[in-house]
């Protein structure tokens, strides 16, 4: 974890306006990514798919990138050269809160299978300053509905921080919510998804905030490292 604590402070402070602002442009792109993914899907007759969703904001989205380019397409591609028969599909949105993924997961549960579910929402929580008790009931809830709808499939947590600025206190109780939501519900935890990545001007767009193509190679490491043992 000391790694995480050393990201650059002009990150963290670039982090406070912009994540929360990103919208329609990702949006779009997350819509043509999981169209064509669907359509590709629908054209495999020979081997049953299982599926992954991404369920998360921006990062996940791709805000700033190619639909191509963004981790969970990466993930796809990493799937496909090791002959995996998996589906990614991108539910991210951007600005997503854990509240309004609360509110949102259990439809995307219900229009399809779900083998592997990667959560990845708070991070506008902590932006926001919502009270990290709210964020840890919400991330519980979103499981619970998950498991309800599917109970048999593989959840993974991705963990986010906040800018110190938000106060020590704050920042801590908020960082420890992944590991204790984790523990909790017996999910695997990616410990933090932006790591190597965040505070890095060279991996990240000119906001500051979101990654580069490059950055989300990275990231897609960062997932892979946890998802590689649920894949089968």
């Amino acid at each position: 974890m000391q790694k995480i604590y050393s990201l650059k402070i002009v990150w963290m402070v670039a982090l406070m306006g912009f994540l929360t602002a990103c919208g329609g442009d990702a949006a779009k792109e997350n819509t043509a990514y999981r169209e064509g993914k669907e359509s590709a899907a629908a054209e495999k007759t020979t081997t049953p798919e299982n599926y992954i969703i991404f369920f998360g904001n921006s990062l996940s989205a791709g805000y700033g990138v190619e639909p191509s380019e963004a981790f969970p397409a990466l993930i796809q591609n990493r799937l496909d050269s090791l002959g995996m028969s998996y589906t990614v599909v991108n539910a991210g949105v951007s600005g997503e809160t854990t509240a309004t993924g609360d509110s949102r997961v259990a439809w995307v549960m219900s229009q399809q299978p779900v083998d592997v579910f990667v959560l990845e929402l708070g991070a506008n929580d902590g932006l926001r300053g919502i009270a990290v008790a709210e964020t840890k009931k919400n991330l519980l809830s979103i499981i619970d509905k998950v498991r309800a709808a599917h109970p048999n499939a593989e959840i993974i947590l991705a963990g986010m921080m906040v800018p110190p600025n938000m106060g020590p206190t704050y920042s801590k109780e908020f960082l420890d919510v992944y590991p204790f939501v984790a523990k909790e519900k017996n999910v695997r935890l990616i410990p933090f998804l932006l790591q190597n990545v965040g505070g890095e001007d060279s991996l990240n767009q000119a906001d500051g905030i979101h990654p580069t193509p490059e950055g989300h190679k990275i990231v897609t490491e960062n997932v892979w490292e946890v998802l590689k043992d649920v894949v089968k």
